[in-house]
């Protein structure tokens, strides 16, 4: 087993363990007199359960895989195992799954009782780089993706990267659209890394996958470190997610996976980042296209519409965006970039510029 822990230094800090074979070290992270409730998904729980090893047997609420199982009622159902398990407020939440299990995970632990911890356990490539880092927590609502929810640091998150490895390719390619989101923030060094390993990375090799996990965990803690609650320059995590979550929210939640709205996101933003006259390095956005497209992701709008056989109309695109929870005076708030590494926050774009973008 091999482990390198990243500190998230709040009050009380968060821990991150990234390394491989890490699930069977969980158990050591609950006290003798501590309740605990595990919440999985049923392909998951049957795939890795077994390696929580003592806490393999805990009450285990299952949620449909995958955008489907973020709901209220299915909110309101962990919740009521939850309280008929018996837990107290000492208790512990685990989650063992993929990002949308941590988030709903999450969200009941904040809640039950007036929140008590929990400790994630991703086991997608999405989880490990972005959703169980963090303390975000939340459920879908009609109006729109991630809207009801809180902020929650968990006691510590287990990366164990041998979970990849039983990842259908799809949810693979999902998670590889937020390490490129990552390295367009985080300048050309992680940059270069990706577009010098796309083979592996997109063949799933495990050490390239612990060191893109290592570095996405290291950004994310200093930006939540200094931004808790993202209210400032932690809003930069937001690069291509105003786009994507709008694909999301029209494409119908689960029929495009998030990672891959993702990953067109970022060719939008970076569009947008042009037209804006921001972007100095003007290879950049060819780069990043031909980086999604050599990791098997779409790197347009058009190839997003043809491979998933979707229509995605512009104006229904720019709705959802109006319902975005980064919106500010009824207006949609883009994250672009003048640069690897340089983003800028809290940006407009014009309704004209919008209808170009997305037509």
């Amino acid at each position: 087993m091999d482990r390198t822990a990243v500190t998230v230094p709040l009050e009380p800090p968060s821990f991150v363990h990234v390394g491989t074979d890490l699930l069977s070290e969980v158990q050591h992270e609950v006290t003798a007199d501590q309740g605990v409730v595990v919440i999985s998904d049923d392909t998951v729980r049957e795939l890795h359960g077994a390696a929580l090893e003592a806490l393999a047997e805990a009450p285990t609420f299952s949620l449909p895989a995958g955008e489907d199982g973020k709901t209220l009622p299915h909110l309101e159902k962990a919740l009521d195992f939850m309280a008929a398990s018996g837990l107290e407020r000492n208790g512990l939440v685990i989650t063992l799954g993929g990002g949308s299990v941590s988030d709903l995970g999450g969200l009941a632990a904040s809640l039950y009782k007036r929140g008590i911890s929990v400790l994630h356990c991703p086991t997608t490539l999405l989880a490990q780089v972005d959703a169980s880092v963090g303390g975000k927590t939340a459920v879908n609502l009609a109006a729109g993706k991630n809207l009801a929810g809180t902020f929650h640091q968990p006691r510590a998150v287990f990366c164990d990267v041998r979970t990849l490895t039983t990842l259908p390719p799809e949810q693979c390619r999902s998670g590889l659209g937020e390490v490129v989101k990552t390295a367009l923030l985080s300048g050309y060094g992680f940059f270069d890394f990706l577009e010098a390993n796309h083979a592996g990375l997109a063949a799933g090799e495990t050490n390239l996958m612990r060191e893109v996990v290592l570095r996405c965990v290291r950004l994310k803690a200093g930006l939540v470190a200094t931004d808790e609650t993202d209210q400032g320059q932690r809003q930069v995590l937001n690069l291509g997610h105003t786009f994507a979550h709008a694909i999301e929210h029209v494409s119908g939640y689960g029929r495009v996976p998030h990672g891959v709205a993702v990953a067109v996101g970022l060719t939008l933003a970076l569009a947008a980042s042009n037209i804006q006259g921001l972007l100095a390095d003007q290879d950049l956005a060819g780069r990043t296209e031909d980086l999604l497209r050599n990791l098997g992701l779409p790197a347009s709008l058009p190839e997003l519409r043809e491979r998933h056989g979707l229509l995605l109309p512009s104006e229904k695109l720019i709705a959802a965006m109006l319902h975005d929870k980064k919106s500010a005076a009824g207006l949609p708030r883009f994250v672009l970039l003048q640069g690897p590494g340089e983003a800028v926050r809290g940006r407009e774009i014009t309704a004209a510029v919008l209808d170009f973008l997305l037509e």
